[in-house]
């Protein structure tokens, strides 16, 4: 196998088979790596634009039975500062976010035994009365998943429900990596990844539109991560409904399950190659948020066309111990020293605003 050829074939649009994403990913060269996904990206996006979105992760509850070793957010009940949110501190975040220029809004929590769907549907009900240009692209498909078993519901069932009062589309957290072997160490009371699937292909029916992401580096190894790649890239094959991939790096602070921190030239590395993977994805996005600015601008130089959110708030890998941040004029000018045009977006993918 030849590297050259392979990427070669790759760019003109041949799909990448898992034999040659691991041949790349051991023996291809990084840099070449790097212009073979670069190019792809830019000839699905030949105006030279990378996007970002203004939004606010806001955790409705830190209380959470699904206890998964790789989390430092999570509490039990009865612990000191565990809380679900109240109505007036919810709707005081989400107007110092709207303040801020936010378009959406990132509400996500543990699985919390006292919580009934009834709870969702009051929230975002109340949340579109109050801000009814507000995108809630919220809730992962574990949540869904208990949120439907706790009120007695199919999953399309509690989806649509969900979408009735609101729900809009749904983030791709809780996929870790979609490979068993890899969720019974890390995450062994969380939904399977089939039933994952399940969930992101049910919401794919019925006209919502969701993320797929890839928690990568805690137990994981590359097969595991290319069952993760395959899975999603048929099930797009089928709908359709994803609208981007995002990947990102265990952080080991203050966490049960402990271990070290994968490189960053191995996450860039795989990031250029799932550009070239998912070929049926339009969106790859660059993560800043678990390597910091420098690498996240690297990632453009890597097939991404997207860096995600400016965050107004983060409390998940916070815990973990990291605490990136990032205000828009940084994220417009890091960007802009890429030799990019930077756009503000939306939870869409529509462009909102040019720098």
């Amino acid at each position: 196998m030849n590297t050259q050829n392979v990427l070669n074939e790759a760019v003109s649009g041949k799909r990448l088979t898992e034999e040659e994403f691991e041949y790349l990913f051991y023996q291809g060269d990084l840099l070449s790596i790097a212009r073979a996904a670069s190019e792809v990206r830019d000839r699905r996006f030949p105006d030279n634009v990378i996007t970002f979105v203004v939004d606010r992760n806001i955790n409705y509850t830190n209380i959470c039975n699904c206890q998964c070793k790789f989390c430092a957010f999570y509490r039990k009940p009865e612990a000191e500062d565990a809380y679900v949110i109240d109505q007036e501190t919810l709707f005081n975040k989400i107007d110092e976010a709207v303040s801020l220029g936010a378009t959406q809004l990132m509400i996500q929590g543990g699985l919390n035994e006292s919580l009934s769907i009834e709870f969702f549907e009051d929230m975002f009900r109340g949340i579109k009365e109050r801000f009814p240009t507000i995108t809630i692209h919220s809730l992962t498909a574990p949540e869904i998943v208990f949120i439907a078993k706790q009120s007695g519901l199919t999953i399309k069932q509690a989806l649509l429900r969900l979408q009735n009062a609101g729900l809009a589309s749904l983030p791709g957290g809780g996929a870790e990596v979609l490979h068993d072997e890899v969720r019974s160490v890390i995450s062994p009371n969380k939904i399977s990844s089939q039933k994952w699937l399940d969930v992101m292909q049910t919401a794919h029916e019925i006209g919502m539109e969701s993320t797929a992401t890839m928690m990568m580096g805690s137990v994981d190894k590359l097969p595991h991560r290319l069952h993760h790649l395959q899975n999603i890239r048929a099930l797009q094959d089928r709908t359709g409904g994803f609208r981007a991939f995002i990947s990102w790096t265990y952080q080991p602070g203050n966490t049960e399950l402990g271990g070290q921190k994968i490189s960053s030239m191995e996450y860039l590395r795989f990031l250029a190659l799932s550009r070239l993977y998912l070929d049926n994805f339009d969106h790859i996005q660059g993560s800043w948020v678990t390597q910091g600015q420098r690498i996240g601008q690297l990632t453009l130089f890597f097939g991404a066309d997207d860096l995600g959110s400016v965050m107004i708030e983060e409390n998940v890998v916070r815990s973990a111990g990291v605490t990136h941040g990032m205000k828009m004029s940084e994220m417009v000018e890091i960007i802009k020293r890429t030799g990019k045009k930077p756009a503000q977006r939306d939870t869409e993918y529509k462009r909102l605003k040019f720098f």
